[in-house]
């Protein structure tokens, strides 16, 4: 079948949508255990990014699953493909010229390399956030945990299926020791050159 797709050139690339935006197209992947604050984090991001007139979309784990991803469970397999298809819309989204802020739990490294891969090196900012398990589970803010513990939630990352912690983050954040504000700023601040915002 792919022997018989040709792509089409397109007159309008990436480098033509963000000189209409007025800044970088880029993927921002936050990564850490359930109940870490990813979601939370990028959200406050997202909000100080859009101050700044900075165009962005989120991808969150919760929403995803619940629409373009519903008919996948959190078995291995299902772990990899959800996160495959994530990266190509945020690939679309970074095409765009937009900045996508991805909040997954991603617990394998092989395939936030793959995402690295997808979207391109140079569009991929890897924040990890670094809140530790005892904490994530002591918030328990789903009750996730409590379910993973009592055996009704199979393949639950941190209790019986494992985290592979980024060894290398662009950017690290603990929950436990910066609040959101402080966070947020450490992020904005770290991307604002690659942005090369024109305003």
């Amino acid at each position: 079948m792919q022997e018989n797709i040709v792509p089409h050139n397109f007159g309008i690339g990436q480098k033509e949508r963000e000189a209409l935006k007025g800044h970088k197209g880029m993927l921002l992947w936050f990564t850490g255990l359930s109940g870490s604050g990813k979601s939370t984090v990028a959200n406050a991001v997202e909000e100080e990014l859009h101050r700044m007139g900075v165009h962005t979309y989120t991808l969150d784990g919760d929403n995803i699953r619940s629409g373009i991803n519903k008919d996948l469970s959190f078995a291995p397999e299902d772990r990899n493909e959800n996160i495959r298809r994530i990266a190509e819309i945020a690939n679309l989204f970074v095409d765009s010229g937009t900045v996508v802020l991805a909040a997954f739990v991603s617990p394998y490294k092989k395939d936030r390399e793959m995402v690295k891969s997808v979207v391109k090196d140079f569009n991929f900012v890897e924040i990890f956030v670094d809140t530790p398990l005892e904490e994530c589970e002591r918030r328990d803010v789903k009750g996730l945990y409590a379910k993973a513990r009592q055996g009704l939630i199979k393949d639950f990352t941190g209790i019986n299926a494992p985290y592979e912690a980024p060894e290398q983050p662009d950017i690290r954040i603990d929950t436990t020791q910066s609040n959101i504000e402080e966070s947020t700023a450490q992020i904005v601040t770290a991307i604002r050159a690659k942005l090369e915002l024109k305003n």
